[in-house]
């Protein structure tokens, strides 16, 4: 009996279809991207710059333990609830005059000489523990941006008539750096 060969199969279209396939399924699938806290990381100092001197009243320190209690200026233990109020009235005190010998003529705080004196020069200090829970401490960033965002949308919503959101970014611009600068310092976490 003569012996048949068997066929063999052409495998080079399989390999095409096999691409194709995978830049189908590439090119289809959705990644999820993870949020996280938007910050914006300090850039490589020169180690040839003199910090600058600041003043203990324009420090508002915030200090997170291990068991999630808030102690603010080293003395006033306080609920999250209540960290916003008090960042603003730190950021908003208005008791001096800024750099260029200018006050605050925007600021509605007591205008108390033992607090900050003006809102260029409030410095939020947030330092944390290291057994300090995750939710916590991102609590408290939250209620410290949010002093800030209050405090930007009512200055927005005096001298324009609109939210900050709603404003154009140039004018955003100007609040940000020259009315309500953010500034949070955080320090490394305690052991």
């Amino acid at each position: 009996m003569a012996r048949r060969d068997t066929p063999e199969i052409n495998a080079g279209s399989m390999a095409d279809i096999a691409f194709l396939l995978l830049i189908f399924f590439l090119v289809t699938t959705t990644m999820d991207t993870d949020i996280g806290i938007s910050r914006k990381l300090p850039e490589k100092q020169d180690p040839n710059i003199v910090p600058p001197v600041l003043k203990e009243k324009n420090v508002f320190e915030v200090n997170v333990n291990r068991r999630n209690e808030i102690l603010v200026e080293g003395e006033i233990y306080m609920q999250i609830g209540d960290l916003r109020e008090a960042a603003i009235a730190f950021i908003d005190n208005g008791g001096g005059k800024n750099e260029d010998g200018t006050e605050c003529t925007w600021c509605e705080g007591k205008k108390d000489p033992a607090s900050s004196d003006h809102p260029k020069k409030a410095i939020i200090s947030l330092q944390s523990d290291r057994g300090t829970s995750y939710g916590t401490y991102i609590a408290v960033q939250n209620e410290l941006v949010a002093a800030y965002t209050d405090l930007r949308n009512r200055y927005s919503n005096n001298k324009f008539g609109r939210d900050f959101e709603d404003i154009s970014l140039d004018q955003q611009a100007v609040i940000k750096k020259d009315i309500y600068p953010q500034i949070i310092s955080e320090a490394e976490p305690t052991k």
